[in-house]
C-alpha cells in the first residue's frame, strides 16, 4: 500500500497532508506493508509511484470539500487544463493508465478541509480540529486495509466521520 500525502508544509493548512502523513508513520496499518510518500504537489512522474501497489490512499487539504474531511474513492480520470501545477489524483491515475497500459491500483482521497493558505502561517484554528478527526478516521481504514472495507465508509454516514 502507498500513503502519499502532499502539500506545501510552509502554506499554513496546506501542510496538513504531509502533518497527516507523519502522524500515520507512527500508525500501523493491519495486514499490509505500507510506504510514506509526501511531496509539494503532484506531478506527472508520481504515477510510477502507483506501480505493483494494492491499494493507495491520497491525502491533501482543501478549501472546496466538507469539514472536517472527505473520503472518496478515485478513477482514472483526464485532466483538460494546460496547466501541470497542480494535478488532481484522478490524472495520476490516468497517467499510470496511458503509459503502463494497465488499470491503476484502487485509490482513495483523504481531504482534510483547511481555511488558511497563505505562506509562512502556522494551521488554522479549526485545520487541527479537523486534523485530529482526520487522525480518528484514519485509525479506524488502518484495522481493515482492504478495498472493500474502505468502500463501506464510502456509504457511512456523515456522522462516522465527525469527532
Amino acid at each position: 500500500m502507498l500513503v502519499f500525502g502532499y502539500g506545501n508544509i510552509s502554506r499554513g493548512d496546506d501542510a496538513l497532508g504531509p502533518m497527516l502523513l507523519h502522524l500515520l508513520e507512527t500508525q500501523r496499518f493491519e495486514s499490509t506493508t505500507v510506504e510514506y510518500l509526501e511531496d509539494f504537489q503532484l506531478q506527472v512522474e508520481h504515477a510510477l509511484d502507483l506501480a505493483n501497489r494494492d491499494l493507495v490512499l491520497f491525502i491533501d487539504a482543501s478549501v472546496a470539500c466538507e469539514a472536517p474531511f472527505s473520503f472518496t474513492r478515485l478513477h482514472p480520470q483526464r485532466d483538460v487544463t494546460y496547466t501541470t501545477h497542480a494535478l488532481h489524483p484522478a490524472d495520476i491515475l490516468y497517467t499510470y493508465q496511458q503509459v503502463t497500459g494497465q488499470s491503476p491500483p484502487p485509490a482513495f482521497l483523504l481531504t482534510v478541509r483547511g481555511e488558511s493558505f497563505e505562506l509562512g502561517e502556522p494551521l488554522s484554528t479549526a485545520a487541527k480540529t479537523h486534523l485530529q478527526a482526520s487522525v480518528a478516521f484514519l485509525q479506524q481504514l488502518s484495522h481493515t486495509v482492504t478495498v472493500a472495507a474502505w468502500h463501506a465508509f464510502l456509504d457511512s454516514p456523515k456522522s462516522t466521520n465527525d469527532s
